[in-house]
């Protein structure tokens, strides 16, 4: 399956939409298009996930870096809208203490 990457890009703002699957084949495609915009200081990055349902080590990566580059750029990357598995996969690894995921988490399967 593949990942399509929605971006809406405000001013302080970006809001990354995603659909379908995060894995080694298409992390690169989302890590390029979402690293760019943790590198713009003060900006909010929002990523929706609520028609993510799948994910791996390799998307939890890209997420890892982005985080990295927010912290080193002064902006801020924000997760909504987990589905329960991938969520799961957040809480499992310890990621839900470093990164900023909003509680409201969808059902799914």
């Amino acid at each position: 399956m593949n990942l399509d990457i929605n971006v809406s890009d405000k001013d302080s703002s970006a809001v990354v939409t995603l659909t379908g699957e995060i894995d080694a084949y298409t992390a690169p495609q989302l890590k390029e298009q979402l690293l760019p915009l943790t590198k713009e200081s003060g900006k909010v990055v929002e990523v929706n996930l609520e028609n993510v349902n799948y994910m791996d080590s390799t998307g939890l990566g890209v997420f890892v870096s982005a985080l990295k580059s927010t912290k080193e750029n002064n902006s801020e990357l924000k997760l909504v809208q987990l589905q329960d598995r991938v969520m799961r996969l957040f809480e499992i690894t310890g990621l839900t203490d470093i990164i900023n995921i909003d509680s409201t988490v969808r059902g799914g399967s």
